[in-house]
């Protein structure tokens, strides 16, 4: 995502306002300075870049909030952030070091994680899977150290409500996330008591819906296809497990 350091990101930040906005507004425009004027009577955007930016500064926002959930930022929640980054993402320096600093700056803004995430569900009203995705990202960075303490569990809860996304979403990926093997009839958002054929349909539903290619078209960053890949695999390996089971 190369624009966000150009003249392009300037103008999706204008174009988007709000939180995520003045966010990216404020990250981007030192170093623009004079050249914004020269630059944006130019500079053109898809409505997929604005929401694959408003995705990519609303994640490492949140990411922020979350972090600070207990009042502050401690050293050893950089480092675990930093090393998410990291470990997670398959960013070059440049957008590592853009994340960084939307995450910095928001840690230390007035607006609430409320606000940011209220701004995306907006945005993403119409790609509830991008927002499912965006939600188990926040779910990874909080049980990254084995422990999901009270404020943040608050904070996800709120999310679920925010996002309008399955109530069952919460508990079954903490459950997923605290064990090593995971329910294939919880990954699907299935139940034992349905036919084959109410699984299958099921199935083949999310697998159109989460195919990586799908969500990018519908505003996820390129940059976390990894997760969007992940995921896919998730819905066709639970799948595999149900149908061994049912048919043996």
């Amino acid at each position: 995502m190369s624009f966000l350091n150009s003249a392009i990101g300037a103008m999706i930040g204008f174009s988007l306002g709000g939180p995520i906005g003045a966010l990216l507004g404020g990250v981007i425009g030192s170093k623009l300075g004079s050249r914004k004027s020269s630059f944006s009577s130019k500079a053109t955007y898809t409505s997929n870049q604005q929401q694959q930016t408003a995705f990519f500064v609303a994640l490492f926002a949140c990411f922020a909030k979350l972090a600070k959930a207990d009042g502050k930022v401690t050293t050893d929640e950089v480092e675990k952030v930093d090393t998410f980054i990291k470990e997670r993402f398959k960013f070059d320096k440049e957008q590592r070091l853009f994340a960084i600093k939307v995450f910095n700056k928001a840690k230390d803004d007035s607006v609430t994680y409320e606000e940011y995430a209220t701004q995306l569900s907006n945005l993403l009203s119409l790609n509830k899977n991008a927002l499912v995705v965006f939600y188990e990202l926040l779910f990874e960075l909080a049980m990254s150290d084995g422990v999901l303490d009270s404020k943040e569990e608050e904070l996800l809860k709120k999310t679920i409500i925010i996002f309008g996304l399955d109530p069952n979403l919460f508990t079954n990926l903490k459950s997923n996330l605290s064990v090593s093997i995971s329910d294939p009839y919880k990954a699907l958002g299935v139940t034992k008591d349905m036919s084959f054929d109410e699984i299958k349909k099921i199935y083949l539903k999310k697998r159109k819906e989460f195919h990586p290619d799908s969500l990018i078209s519908k505003g996820l960053p390129e940059e976390l296809i990894e997760r969007a890949k992940e995921k896919f695999i998730e819905i066709q390996d639970a799948f595999k497990q149900i149908e061994n089971k049912m048919k043996n």
